[in-house]
C-alpha cells in the first residue's frame, strides 16, 4: 500500500508535538555526571531531516549537547566501513542484551562476545577496533571525521563533559578489562575506553543528529552534503541494530508504540531512523528511570503517530511536496 505525505502534514505534526511536549516537568538530568546534572532542564528541540535534504526544525534545535551513547551508532558505522557487516557481527555481535546498557553482568553470560556495539561494552570493543590499531591520535580523527561525515558537519569535544566523565567511569573501567580477560577487546584496554568517554563528551546538536538520522534512512547518502558516506547495503545493518536495542531493556516496548528505530543517550538526545523516508532527532536533558528523555520520546512518539508512520505498517511511504 502507497502512503503519501505532505511535507506541511510533518511540519505540523512536528509544531503540535514540540507544543504538547515542551511544558512537561517529567524526569531529571542524569546527576551521575556532574556536567549533565547542571545542563538547563527547559531545553527542548526537535529536528526532522527529509531525503532531499530539507531540515524542520522547533526550539533549541542548535545546542550543543552530550551526544554520549548516541555516539556508538556512530562508531558502528565506522567499524562496517572499516571491516564489513560479517566482521563486526564475529568480533561483537547484533544481538540485544535484555539488560541495562552499562551491565557487566552481560559479559559474564556472554563471554564469546560483547552482543552488540550500542551497549557499553560492544561500543568499547567498537572503540578497540577502529583502525589504524595501536594509535590513538589517528583512531581519534578517523572517529570524528565519520561522524562529520554521517551528520554533515563536525562535532566539538565538550572538554568540561570528557573531563567529568572521564573522572566518574569507573563501571567502565571494569567493562574494558573485563572484555579484555576474556580476549575480547582488540586494542589497548585503557586506550580504547579513552577513545569511547571521548566520542561520548563530543558537543552536536538536534539538527545534525537528524542529518545523520536521514544519512542511514537514504542507503548512507548525506542529504545536505550529498556525499556518499557509506555502502547502501550497510543502512539496512545499522538499521537492524539500533531497532533491536536501541533503548536497550525497553526497545521492545519503544518499538511497538512509536514504530521508528531509535537510539538514546543520557545527554537527552534521541535519534530516529525511518528508512526511506526521514531521519528525527529530538533533545531535553531529563531523563526517565531507564536513562532516556521523556520529552524527546514524547515528541518523536506524537510524530510518527500523527503521521501515522511504522517500520512494521509495510507502507510504501511518499513525500510530496
Amino acid at each position: 500500500m502507497d502512503q503519501k505525505i505532505t511535507i506541511s502534514q510533518i511540519k505540523q505534526a512536528a509544531e503540535e508535538a514540540y507544543n504538547s511536549v515542551r511544558t512537561n516537568t517529567d524526569g531529571k538530568n542524569a546527576d551521575y555526571i556532574p556536567y549533565l546534572a547542571n545542563i538547563n532542564k527547559d531545553l527542548f528541540g526537535i529536528s526532522i531531516c527529509l531525503l532531499n535534504g530539507q531540515t524542520i526544525e522547533l526550539g533549541d534545535s542548535e545546542y550543543k549537547f552530550g551526544i554520549e551513547s548516541v555516539s556508538k551508532v556512530h562508531t558502528a558505522i565506522l567499524v562496517l566501513r572499516q571491516y564489513g557487516a560479517k566482521a563486526l557481527l564475529e568480533q561483537i555481535g547484533a544481538d540485544a542484551t535484555g539488560l541495562p546498557f552499562n551491565s557487566i553482568f552481560a559479559i559474564l553470560l556472554e563471554n564469546d562476545h560483547p552482543s552488540t556495539p550500542l551497549v557499553n561494552a560492544g561500543a568499547i570493543v567498537a572503540d578497540s577496533m577502529v583502525k589504524p590499531v595501536g594509535n590513538s591520535d589517528e583512531k581519534w580523527k578517523a572517529i570524528v571525521q565519520n561522524i562529520t561525515e554521517l551528520c554533515g558537519s563536525e562535532p566539538q569535544l565538550i572538554d568540561e563533559l570528557y573531563k567529568s566523565e572521564s573522572a566518574t567511569n569507573f563501571n567502565n573501567r571494569s567493562i574494558a578489562w573485563l572484555l579484555k580477560n576474556y580476549n575480547r577487546i582488540y586494542d589497548d584496554p585503557s586506550m580504547s575506553l579513552d577513545l569511547y568517554t571521548r566520542q561520548c563528551s563530543l558537543g552536536i546538536t538536534a539538527k545534525q543528529l537528524s542529518v545523520c538520522a536521514a544519512t542511514i534512512a537514504g542507503d548512507g547518502l548525506n542529504p545536505v552534503s550529498k556525499q556518499r558516506v557509506f555502502e547502501a547495503g550497510l543502512s539496512s545493518k545499522i538499521t537492524s541494530l539500533i531497532a533491536t536495542v536501541g533503548f536497550y531493556e525497553h526497545t521492545g516496548d519503544w518499538m511497538y508504540t512509536s514504530g521508528i528505530p531509535a537510539k538514546t543517550g543520557v545527554g537527552g538526545g534521541v535519534m530516529g531512523v525511518m528508512p526511506g523516508v526521514f531521519g528525527i532527532s529530538a533533545f531535553a536533558p531529563p531523563l526517565d528511570g531507564s536513562g532516556n528523555s521523556v520529552k524527546a520520546q514524547l515528541a518523536i512518539k506524537y510524530i510518527m503517530n500523527k503521521l501515522g508512520l511504522s517500520v512494521f505498517s509495510g507502507d510504501r511511504v511518499t513525500i510530496i511536496e
